[in-house]
């Protein structure tokens, strides 16, 4: 392990997040909050200390897989511990469990809160809060990369440990540009998000909060009520349709902007995801549409948005759904565990490795009906080759041994059944709201001590798909 090379890129973070402390002041100053002091010292000492990481340490030849993993899991730690310097100076959220929690849940796109009173935050703070989903939504490697030429080097060590799915996707074949790429539809999207939001009756904060929340699939509002404070059905359906595309791959926002028409619904993923959204609207709406909601529209707009804030693990609300039947409840409890497409903001397992998952199991039957048969496994017409298929299996896998370890240890910690099962689900997912008492009007400042630094740790692992983490563990990883 190369300790130089690893603390060398860690202070460059450090300094561009010293940097992105700086953006909400302007509308601290404009709403004649005082939280800019807070803000403008939690990034004096973020940059002093990465300064001084960066000048006392220097970048050794290629990076390994060692050091992307090193730095991409500690990335994300140093991002969390300094990123709550402002809520812990300003004294909004002076518990440093608190604030780690808090912020950890904004960088990893989570959206689980521990405030009672999100409207009590200045505003300063609640645009900080919602720029951490922003910026950790591509991905705090994924940005560094798009900015940092010296990068480029060793960069795919830091892309295949951070971005979500089976196989990274370039686009190009230098990775700096492919993180440029990515970086430029992002913000294209953002930037069209803010403008229809505005035009459908928010101000420019909100709008540019809750773009944070949806492109990133985090779910931080700047309301208590969430995205149902506004009672808007225009400001439900443009959320509801950018959800959907923060949930999909992003190479395929590329290839249509680059005019490929068809790309979309060419790709069997995305079929796949529609598809599954399709299925969830009618088994939930078979409740909602008869039992809650007497307008026909009213039940598709209440339906559809949380289908598709659970599925994609964006975690905005409009509707209470554990008022609704309990069969409601479970098919969006399976729904966080699918998560978004490969390449998007999404978390959970996501929907490549579940449709994979699903055609294996009917190619193990086939073998076993026809034992000499060879049936592989197939995405459209791709073959999926058997180490890929492995990584799939032992995720799964691993996935589920994590889930059910935590949902023991929250309910040790005290926690009802029902909500251990709802808080590991929503943290591991990367979703925010779960059930029982961590449900969608509820929030997770009840949690014990130690069981928020453990849904903290099932955050981290969530977004950076287990391995990234795990392997850290490992000791083989630290033999030379």
């Amino acid at each position: 392990m190369r300790f130089g090379s690893v603390i060398h890129i860690l202070g460059f973070l450090m300094v561009f997040l010293s940097v992105a402390m700086v953006i909400p002041v302007p509308f601290s100053l404009y709403y004649g909050d005082q939280d800019y002091l807070a803000l403008l010292s939690a990034s004096g000492i973020t940059l002093v200390c990465g300064i001084l990481a960066f000048l006392f340490t220097r970048f050794d030849q290629e990076l390994r897989p060692k050091e992307g993993f090193a730095i991409v899991t500690l990335g994300w730690l140093v991002f969390s511990f300094f990123g709550s310097l402002p809520f812990i100076i300003s004294g909004y959220i002076p518990s440093f469990t608190d604030a780690f929690f808090e912020t950890m849940s904004g960088f990893t796109t989570t959206g689980a809160t521990i405030l009672t009173d999100i409207e009590a935050l200045p505003h300063g703070l609640l645009f900080w809060r919602s720029l951490t989903h922003w910026i950790g939504g591509m991905g705090i490697i994924v940005l560094s990369l798009a900015i940092l030429p010296f990068l480029g080097v060793g960069g795919m060590q830091l892309f295949k440990a951070e971005v979500p799915g089976p196989v990274a996707d370039k686009l190009t074949p230098r990775i700096t540009e492919t993180a440029k790429i990515l970086w430029g539809v992002y913000l294209l999207l953002s930037a069209v998000e803010t403008i229809l939001l505005m035009l459908a009756g928010m101000n420019l904060f909100d709008a540019l909060c809750h773009t944070f929340g949806t492109m990133a699939t985090g779910g931080f509002s700047t309301r208590n009520a969430s995205v149902g404070a506004y009672n808007s059905a225009l400001i439900d359906f443009i959320i509801i349709f950018f959800m959907i595309l923060a949930g999909t791959n992003f190479s395929l926002h590329f290839r249509f902007l680059r005019g490929d028409w068809r790309a979309y619904f060419r790709n069997v993923e995305f079929r796949f995801f529609m598809t599954i959204i399709g299925i969830a609207l009618l088994l939930v709406g078979a409740d909602t549409f008869r039992n809650h909601y007497s307008d026909p529209f009213e039940g598709l707009q209440k339906t559809l948005f949380q289908v598709v804030s659970i599925l994609t693990t964006t975690g905005f609300g409009t509707a209470d759904y554990e008022h609704w039947a309990f069969s409601s409840q479970f098919v969006l409890f399976t729904l966080m565990f699918i998560g978004g497409c490969a390449g998007s903001t999404g978390g959970g397992l996501k929907v490549v490795r579940i449709f994979i998952l699903f055609k294996f199991v009917f190619s193990e039957i086939v073998r076993l009906l026809h034992p000499h048969a060879v049936v592989p496994v197939r995405i459209g017409r791709t073959v999926v080759p058997r180490d890929v298929m492995g990584n799939i299996l032992g995720l799964f896998v691993l996935f589920m041994i994590i889930f059910v370890t935590g949902v023991f240890v929250m309910a040790a910690l005290g926690l009802d059944i029902d909500s251990a099962f709802g808080a590991v689900a929503a943290c591991l997912g990367n979703i925010g709201p779960g059930l029982g008492s961590v449900g969608p009007t509820d929030n997770y400042a009840h949690i014990p001590t130690a069981g928020k630094w453990v849904l903290a740790a099932l955050m981290l692992m969530g977004r950076l798909e287990v391995f990234t983490v795990i392997i850290l563990f490992s000791p083989t990883f630290w033999k030379k």
